[in-house]
């Protein structure tokens, strides 16, 4: 019997796939793991908004087709995904940032919903023949969080108090209309993918509590907390992207499969910030920590948000292999090692081998 890794394999090296968003974190790293999987990869995102950034130090323009485009330029992006005739879309392209959509609202929703819309919209009006499959990354927050102790399933009623939530759910909607209106006439399989708080080497995005200590600490200086009880569920990177490389292999095959799954780490390892940070500051000589939940900017942020995984568990086969602690451990060793000069190539190809030995 075929190896789940043989099969990835077999599978990806056939496939052409477009990822928008592959400048960003996540899409980095799914970029250079479709790459060693021997996929063809088409990026369309704009420049990286960070200095460092992941997209630039494992060269991803050089080992996919990178376009610059803004996911709102509808022309721009249809000529790009009619030349690349993509088998497979997973879109990422997104404002992610919470608190950045408090003050650039129009921004985010036009990003967010209108993005999707002109993606999903490219793809219907090409009629692309060897299209098999569409993922839509959303995020955990597009449940209506009412501040209980249950983890939502992909049943709870969608919500968003701020405007990137709003917009995420408001995402979920146009899958499901685009599906019912348009994609599942012709066999094309649309389904939407909600994880939770991913952690990970190479994210210096602002206002996300890893990237936040690995910063404060490699310069010695202490770092600001805020929200100290806050729960979330927190797993490392390279589990959600399987996730979605599982479900849009899966959706291949067997289109009924199609729809919202959540990705998370189990529902009692879910850990709150100050947990997280103990985790972290124990990898560290000296670490300091100041607490600043008082912070007014901060004050909308949701206290506890869990999500429960189950349907991914039992329809994908896909459940949480990496503990938080070692999560944490495998996050801390990225950076720690990367500050030190080593090679972010021989990091990032490090911890697929491992991962990779894990789902073997």
């Amino acid at each position: 019997m075929m190896s789940n890794l043989s099969h990835m394999k077999s599978f990806w090296g056939s496939q052409r796939v477009l990822i928008t968003g592959h400048t960003g974190f996540k899409g980095s790293w799914m970029t250079y793991w479709l790459d060693r999987l021997g996929a063809k990869v088409c990026g369309i995102a704009l420049e990286p908004n960070t200095n460092p950034n992941l997209f630039t130090i494992l060269n991803i323009a050089n080992i996919c087709q990178s376009n610059i485009c803004d996911v709102r330029n509808k022309e721009n992006l249809s000529a790009l995904i009619h030349n690349f005739q993509p088998t497979i879309v997973f879109h990422l392209a997104a404002q992610p940032l919470v608190r950045v959509s408090y003050h650039a609202a129009a921004e985010t929703f036009e990003t967010n919903v209108m993005g999707t819309v002109n993606v999903l919209e490219s793809l219907r009006s090409l009629d692309l023949d060897g299209l098999k499959s569409i993922v839509l990354i959303t995020t955990d927050k597009v449940y209506d969080n009412q501040e209980w102790c249950w983890a939502y399933r992909e049943i709870d009623k969608l919500g968003g108090s701020d405007p990137y939530s709003a917009s995420k759910a408001a995402c979920e909607l146009v899958a499901n209309s685009y599906r019912s209106s348009f994609f599942q006439q012709r066999n094309i399989p649309i389904s939407t993918a909600r994880a939770g708080n991913v952690i990970g080497g190479g994210d210096w995005s602002v206002d996300r509590l890893i990237p936040d200590m690995m910063k404060s600490w490699s310069l010695n200086q202490p770092v600001q907390i805020r929200n100290p009880l806050s729960v979330r569920a927190w797993q490392h990177v390279l589990e959600p992207i399987y996730g979605y490389l599982r479900l849009a292999e899966l959706t291949c095959m067997s289109p009924q499969l199609q729809g919202a799954y959540n990705f998370s780490c189990s529902i009692e390892n879910a850990l709150n910030v100050d947990q997280m940070v103990g985790l972290a500051k124990s990898h560290f000589k000296n670490a300091e920590v100041e607490m600043n939940s008082k912070d007014e900017k901060y004050s909308k942020e949701t206290s506890s948000l869990r999500i429960d995984p189950t349907k991914s568990e039992v329809y994908l086969g896909v459940k949480s292999i990496i503990t938080p602690e070692k999560a944490v451990e495998w996050t801390v060793s990225w950076y720690k090692d990367f500050y030190r000069g080593k090679d972010a190539t021989i990091l990032c190809n490090g911890q697929l081998d491992s991962f990779e030995l894990l789902i073997k």
